[in-house]
């Protein structure tokens, strides 16, 4: 599945993805300025062009993981889990009945009360997922537990805060590269999905060999940027020089 963060506010932005034939987004609310309303706004874009929306949430505060899945998110990514402790308490808090999730029939998410409890409390459990984000080296050799924890979805590699964490600039450094492909191979041992942020979609090809099934290929900004500056560099270079 091929996807990208969105860090834009508006939710025309999400709608235009759908209809390009992303498979998913994903809500950055951890490093754009998403608040409860926006979410509420952006997962209803979503949902009418017929996108997964995930929420990348800012901590892994209960009433994050709440609103969000209220507001009817396809799941909840979590930066930096390192261990299986936080990945057991973040199960705890994206369920009704074994967690200590708030219930209400009334959300988005229930059809604003079209469903009964019983129905929404029966269809939750398989219309949301769990990611958890691995993005240093202990979560790295905590992979496999936090993966093998019942409730856990799937992890992704975030190799920006991975190369930060180890003290280097480059993501896209061996060490680094090792790393992820650790990470993949130990979902698909695992049997969760394995997922990984991408700068550059040729690398989807060779991300797939390892093992991953999520790609996150750059963000709304980056695609803006990218085109705009690729437009403006060719209306330059048709102009001539005294027309600048």
């Amino acid at each position: 599945m091929i996807g990208t963060f969105v860090k834009l506010r508006d939710p025309a932005v999400i709608e235009m993805l759908g209809g390009l034939g992303f498979d998913f987004v994903i809500i950055d609310a951890e490093h754009a300025p998403f608040d409860r309303e926006a979410i509420a706004c952006a997962t209803l874009a979503a949902r009418a062009a017929n996108l997964a929306a995930l929420v990348r949430i800012p901590d892994a505060g209960g009433e994050w993981i709440a609103t969000a899945l209220d507001s009817g998110a396809a799941g909840i990514v979590v930066p930096q889990v390192r261990n299986t402790a936080m990945a057991e308490q973040l199960v705890r808090k994206f369920s009704y009945r074994d967690g200590t999730r708030g219930f209400s029939p009334s959300t988005a998410a229930a059809g604003y009360g079209a469903r009964g409890i019983a129905e929404h409390l029966e269809a939750q459990a398989g219309e949301s997922v769990l990611i958890c984000q691995i993005e240093d080296r202990s979560a790295v050799g905590e992979a496999s537990e936090i993966a093998a924890t019942n409730g856990v979805d799937g992890l992704l590699v975030g190799p920006v805060d991975l190369a930060v964490s180890e003290g280097l600039t480059d993501p896209r450094a061996p060490e680094i590269t090792a790393m992820g492909e650790e990470v993949m191979r130990t979902a698909t041992k695992t049997g969760v999905s394995g997922g990984i942020f991408i700068a550059d979609p040729s690398a989807s090809s060779r991300w797939s060999t390892c093992g991953a099934t999520l790609f996150v290929l750059g963000t709304d900004q980056s695609f803006l940027q990218q085109s705009a500056r690729a437009g403006l560099a060719v209306a330059r270079q048709a102009l001539p020089e005294n027309a600048l």
